[in-house]
């Protein structure tokens, strides 16, 4: 750690700030909402997930279809 900086973006990445920050922010809050809506609640859906390997999963637990 000393004194050297830790890279969590990788080099070339651009960084956003202010209400471009807050606009793209909504925009993944709203995304991530759709996603998950059909599996809320009690009358929920399953989704089925396929991995990259053809693994199935299927689930209606919203960590998991994250």
């Amino acid at each position: 750690m000393g004194g050297q900086p830790v890279l969590i973006l990788k080099e070339g990445s651009s960084r956003r700030t202010g209400q471009e920050a807050v606009a793209n922010n909504l925009l993944a809050a709203r995304v991530v909402g759709e996603l998950l809506r059909p599996s809320l609640g009690p009358r929920g859906l399953n989704k089925m997930l396929v991995g990259s390997v053809g693994d199935v999963t299927i689930t209606k637990s919203g960590v998991t279809i994250l």
